[in-house]
């Protein structure tokens, strides 16, 4: 009975998110997702009247975003055809370069804040430094794949404030963002932007027009033999499965190797990295035998689009508002860094990094870097609806080479262990070294060019 409350009660919230979105003129101005406000309504209803929800449903909540990331990461290579890995560094290598100078940056001054104040001053938990990545680029999907690793290192508060900080970064991401946008159409730096006051209301609302809905996706099978949703979704829980024997043989592994240890890197090692990895080797293999036309990416990424909306409103429901005010000034002062760093990125730097469609490509790592991928294709559509200009494939060939890594990839979830192991000193090195490469790496590419 828990399992059909939980789902009914999300269902219900989720609903909910979008007839207010669809009612209330500031919420679409904002592009607020339908999920965040089902969120908000969910946080309020769990706070304020506790004894209408059995302890039973609200616990089970708070377990589900932890399952779904796993959903939305297998998905990420399930029915896409990689271009010559030649092709997407020459296409995206300054997309790249600009978007890993900002997630090292995020390293960078989530160490250097917690190790020279707010561990000496405020007495803040080591993993700290972890959190504005986690939150900002990995966002609400991140940080619940990532409970059980703040739960085995003791520091289950983690998880409220990573997603205290998500909710943060996706709310400054679209706000500051869509304020970003019309500055650069007042400047002249964008052509192509279609104003919110020009968009008819059924747009505005967002609900398509009946004679303009475009397809979720393509069905590759027969439903006589199988339906379709129902194949894919079978296929993302073969990557799933796969991610979870990789994950649980390197562990033995490392036991095995390591006997006597007693920190394990790989202790806590959250499981959705390889599920992508999953995925991805089930697309090879579908490749190789020629099954991969069986995929459709417009029906996974439905799939992981549902996921993250019930991954969303329930990670936001169940946020432990206590943790968060006892932690405020530390996760302000990491939003705020955070933010300025994303703003310097957009403002100084990326019209000497991109050629041509500066903003545009800029605009959409603004919004990866404070709210995750869906953010910043949602700022990138606002500044050019039509996909007119390069940032589009620029910002989708470097996310080919930038998410295994950052924003939830190998390195986000390694992260953390490591700075149990290491401490946070030695993570500033390691992070600061890898900004310096990366800024090195960029400060070639544009002289290369201007030569």
């Amino acid at each position: 009975m828990t399992a059909i409350f939980v789902f009914c009660l999300l269902s219900i919230l989720l609903v909910l998110g979008k007839v207010l979105r669809t009612l209330i003129p500031l919420l679409q101005r904002c592009y607020l997702p339908s999920s965040v406000i089902g969120g908000f309504i969910g946080l309020l209803i769990f706070q304020c009247f506790p004894q209408l929800i059995p302890a039973e449903v609200v616990s089970a909540v708070g377990k589900l975003p932890g399952f779904m990331i796993n959903v939305v990461f297998a998905t990420l290579f399930l029915g896409v055809v990689t271009p010559p890995i030649k092709k997407v560094v020459r296409v995206a290598f300054p997309q790249l370069c600009f978007g890993q100078i900002l997630a090292w940056g995020q390293y960078v001054i989530g160490f250097a804040a917690v190790g020279f104040l707010l561990l000496p001053y405020f007495g803040v938990n080591e993993g700290f430094g972890n959190l504005l990545e986690i939150g900002f680029q990995g966002g609400h999907g991140t940080v619940s794949g990532m409970a059980e690793s703040f739960e085995a290192f003791g520091w289950e508060d983690g998880v409220a404030l990573g997603y205290t900080m998500a909710t943060a970064g996706m709310l400054l991401a679209v706000i500051i963002g869509i304020i970003l946008v019309n500055w650069a159409a007042r400047k002249g730096h964008i052509q192509n932007i279609r104003r919110f006051d020009e968009q008819d209301k059924l747009q505005q609302k967002g609900i398509y027009d009946k004679d303009e809905r475009p397809a979720a996706g393509v069905q590759t099978v027969y439903c006589d033999s199988i339906d379709s949703l129902a194949w894919h979704i079978a296929l993302v829980g073969i990557a799933i499965l796969a991610g979870f024997g990789m994950l649980h043989g390197m562990q033995w592994l490392e036991e095995y190797c390591f006997p006597g240890a007693e920190s394990r890197v790989l202790k806590g090692f959250p499981l959705f990295p390889f599920c992508m990895i999953g995925g991805l080797l089930l697309q090879k293999l579908a490749q190789r035998v020629r099954v991969h036309n069986l995929i459709d990416h417009g029906q996974m990424q439905r799939v992981s689009g549902a996921a993250l909306d019930f991954l969303v409103v329930s990670a936001m429901a169940t946020i432990k508002v206590q943790v968060v005010l006892d932690n405020w000034v530390g996760l302000l002062i990491l939003i705020v860094l955070g933010t300025l760093l994303s703003l310097f990125m957009v403002v100084v730097v990326a019209r000497r990094l991109f050629r041509e469609s500066w903003f545009e490509c800029a605009i959409a790592e603004f919004g990866q870097s404070l709210g995750v991928t869906a953010t910043g294709l949602l700022l990138l559509r606002a500044a050019d609806p039509e996909s007119k200009t390069c940032a589009t494939q620029a910002f989708g060939y470097k996310q080919l080479l930038h998410e295994p890594i950052m924003g939830g990839g190998l390195w986000t979830a390694l992260a953390l262990p490591l700075l149990y192991k290491l401490g946070w000193g030695i993570m500033l090195g390691i992070s600061a070294s890898a900004l310096i490469i990366w800024i090195i790496a960029a400060t070639i590419f544009i002289r290369k060019r201007s030569a």
